[in-house]
This record gives structure tokens, sequence and C-alpha cells, in this order.
């Protein structure tokens, strides 16, 4: 439903859709298809979206989803955090 309803945002290898959620803590979820790569590559892509998300500030009552493609799992950690930060930045 968010990827329906939110808004879409593309940063380097990270897409994220945003849209209001019930109230309360934000909800994550990470994707990371057959296009980043083999099972080792997209576990990888999400484990370091996840740790990328634990370090970008989220709002409250909204629920995301952030996609990786194959570039999230070779690129350096600093350039996916920055992907992240700019991806979720509030307008």
């Amino acid at each position: 439903m968010v990827r329906r309803i939110g808004i879409r945002r593309r940063v380097g290898g990270i897409t994220t859709f945003v849209a209001t959620g019930e109230p309360g803590l934000p909800r994550v979820a990470f994707v990371a298809g057959r296009a980043a790569g083999s099972a080792v590559r997209r576990n990888r892509a999400k484990r370091r979206m996840r740790e990328a998300v634990r370090r970008a500030p989220l709002r409250e009552g909204y629920d995301y989803v952030v996609t990786a493609d194959g570039s999230v799992s070779e690129a350096p950690f600093a350039t996916v955090v920055a992907w992240v930060q700019a991806a979720l930045a509030e307008e």
C-alpha cells in the first residue's frame, strides 16, 4: 500500500516510498529484489540499508519502504548512508 500511495524518491541506488501511517513509531520495510544480485548480495544490501536507516531521522506516524538496487552492496557505506539520508530528508 505504501508503494501505491506514498511519495517516491530515488537517490543513488536507493528508492524510498513514504506515506502517512498509524500514529506511533515509524514502520520501515526493506526490499532488495533479484535485480540486486545473488542472495548473498541482496542480504548484504538489506543489512547495510537497515544500519543506514538507523542513522537517519524518521518521523513518527509514517511508513517507509526502502528499496535497493545492485550498487548498494558494493558502494562505500558512507555513500549508502548519504543516499538514505537524502532520500528520507523532509522537503
